[in-house]
This record gives C-alpha cells, structure tokens and sequence, in this order.
C-alpha cells in the first residue's frame, strides 16, 4: 500500500466540505455573521501554515500554488483580525472613545 488517496474520495471530501458548510451558514442568522465569519478568518493561519510548508518544500507548481496561498490566506487573517476589532470598537462605552 502506497498511502496515496483516490483522487475520487478527495473530490468526495471537498463536495462534502461544501455542502455542510453552505448548510451551516445558511442557518447562522445575520445579527452573527460577522462574529462568526471575524474567528473563521482567523483559523486560516492553520491554512497560511500548510501554504507556507507547500511553497517552502514544493517543486514546481506546488511552490507557485503555495505562494499564492500564502498571499490569499495572509490577505484573509488579516482582514479578519481588521473586522474583529472595528467589531469590538462598536461595544466600547462612548466615554472610553473620547479618550477623556
């Protein structure tokens, strides 16, 4: 035995991945999506992780594929930490603001 996964149980998994997650955002109401979608953003540095390792022992494509990754998944960390605290920014007392 190889260790090598059937492209066909890969491509079950991704559908798979896909229809639960249409299903579960579906169901969030909207007063929590930006909570929700503000943590999701975050985890993606366990996807800026692996990209990071991709690109670093890739051949090829995988390093080019992997660059890219890393772009895109930095680009979505910090655009969810940026939510996070203009989130968190609307919670603060007026007097706070003011500095005073």
């Amino acid at each position: 035995m190889s260790g090598h996964v059937p492209y066909e149980a890969l491509g079950f998994l991704f559908m798979l991945a896909m229809f639960l997650g249409l299903e579960l955002i579906a169901k969030v109401p909207a007063t929590l999506h930006t909570p929700l979608m503000s943590g999701s953003n975050a985890i993606s540095g366990i996807t800026l992780i692996g990209a990071m390792s991709l690109a670093a022992y890739g051949t090829g494509w995988s390093i080019f594929l992997g660059a890219l990754a890393v772009g895109f998944a930095s680009i979505n960390v910090v655009g969810g930490y940026l939510v996070t605290d203009r989130m968190l920014e609307m919670f603060k007392s007026k007097s706070k603001k003011g500095g005073a």
